[in-house]
């Protein structure tokens, strides 16, 4: 019998951009898949690729009790209807909701329990010092807890010091708490563009960031990085990635952005909709970020073959080895930053050698293949127990 997997998230950009390749091959392996999450930008290019696409009525940024258990009731109502055997939410948010909407459609179900697979792409704006978010954890921690720990509940982080945070504030138990390394990144999408051509031709050098544009994220230090190499006469062109996440409360103002553009700090361009290409026209990639997972960004730019800068935090020094593919500095130091970057500039032979060994490293350990294998294997392991 054809096994039903609900694959979750309160944002179908969410899904669209990571989680696509899951589905595909879940479906390729027998699966029935359909996505949850609110009805956004991305839903109709879900459904082209042929997948069933059900409404859930949460709103991202809300944490209005009233509003928080209409949308649990909500997903409750659609697993009571769908009869999944396998949900997999991913982010705090949908975790939470979705291990609590688990357990009270398990209380009304008779024979096997529904089965459950909470990721944490990374511990985020929850786990931050932001005040709000201080608040935050004093109500929703007990709750995550109690979803989590569940005995048909199987957690998955992307680095083992979150895998580790969890276990230690007795949020996932550690006989079902596992370590999947990212989504992966598509080695034949990304590709380099022969780095060793930049030795022989005069050119500034470009350094691109591309993320969701947070103040966490190392907006900040990346604009202050910029001015730094202005003030040192390092010619250089900063390239920023991305729009400002309105969902978020860490996010940059998007006249920020304007003003850092007009008077030629960065370079803003805004959504961009292909990235191996424009990763293929840069020099550098840089993440100056607080905390992370494992950074897409990050991935994608070592498959492409560039050299990496990034903070020394557990999510990048997963992609990131410290003189091999790139260099790592401390978080929120942004002459730290302008030091790093300011070394590979002026070393091409530096930066062709670091973006070789950036691709080895991906191509090894992270292919997008080898990563869904990893999740198939979960999947069964969970289904089986």
């Amino acid at each position: 019998m054809m096994q039903k997997v609900l694959l979750v998230a309160h944002w179908d950009w969410v899904l669209y951009n990571f989680r696509l390749p899951l589905a595909r091959a879940l479906r390729e392996h027998g699966y029935d898949v359909a996505f949850v999450c609110p009805f956004g930008g991305y839903v109709d290019r879900l459904m082209s690729e042929g997948f069933r696409c059900i409404h859930w009525s949460v709103i991202r940024r809300s944490i209005n009790p009233l509003k928080e258990i209409k949308a649990l009731l909500h997903l409750a109502s659609i697993y009571r209807q769908e009869k999944p055997n396998l949900v997999h939410h991913f982010t705090v948010k949908p975790n939470l909701l979705g291990s609590l909407a688990a357990r009270l459609v398990t209380r009304r179900k008779q024979g096997n329990k529904l089965k459950v697979i909470n990721t944490f792409t990374g511990l985020g704006f929850l786990f931050s010092e932001h005040f709000t978010a201080k608040l935050l954890r004093f109500v929703t921690l007990p709750l995550l807890k109690f979803g989590q720990t569940g005995h048909e509940v199987w957690t998955v982080c992307q680095n083992f010091e979150d895998k580790e945070k969890l276990i230690r504030l007795g949020l996932a138990p550690p006989s079902r708490t596992f370590v999947i390394v990212s989504s992966g990144v598509d080695v034949q999408r990304f590709y380099p563009n022969g780095q060793s051509d930049t030795l022989h031709r005069e050119h500034t050098p470009i350094v691109l960031m591309a993320a969701r544009l947070l103040w966490d994220k190392g907006v900040k230090e990346f604009v202050e990085a910029s001015m730094l190499l202005k003030e040192r006469n390092v010619k250089t062109e900063f390239w920023l990635a991305g729009k400002p996440d309105d969902g978020n409360p860490m996010a940059v103002p998007e006249n920020f952005f304007q003003r850092w553009h007009e008077e030629g700090i960065i370079r803003w361009l805004g959504h961009c909709g292909n990235m191996p290409e424009l990763l293929r026209q840069v020099d550098i990639a840089v993440l100056p970020s607080y905390h992370e997972g494992v950074p897409r960004f990050l991935l994608e730019a070592a498959a492409t073959g560039l050299p990496l800068v990034a903070t020394d935090i557990e999510g990048c020094r997963v992609v990131v080895r410290s003189g091999i593919n790139g260099l790592l500095i401390p978080p929120q130091n942004a002459e730290a930053l302008a030091d790093a970057i300011e070394r590979l500039v002026r070393d091409p032979q530096l930066r062709v050698s670091m973006g070789k060994a950036s691709r080895e490293i991906a191509v090894k350990e992270f292919d997008e293949q080898k990563i869904l294998g990893q999740w198939l294997d979960l999947y069964e392991k969970v289904l089986s127990s």
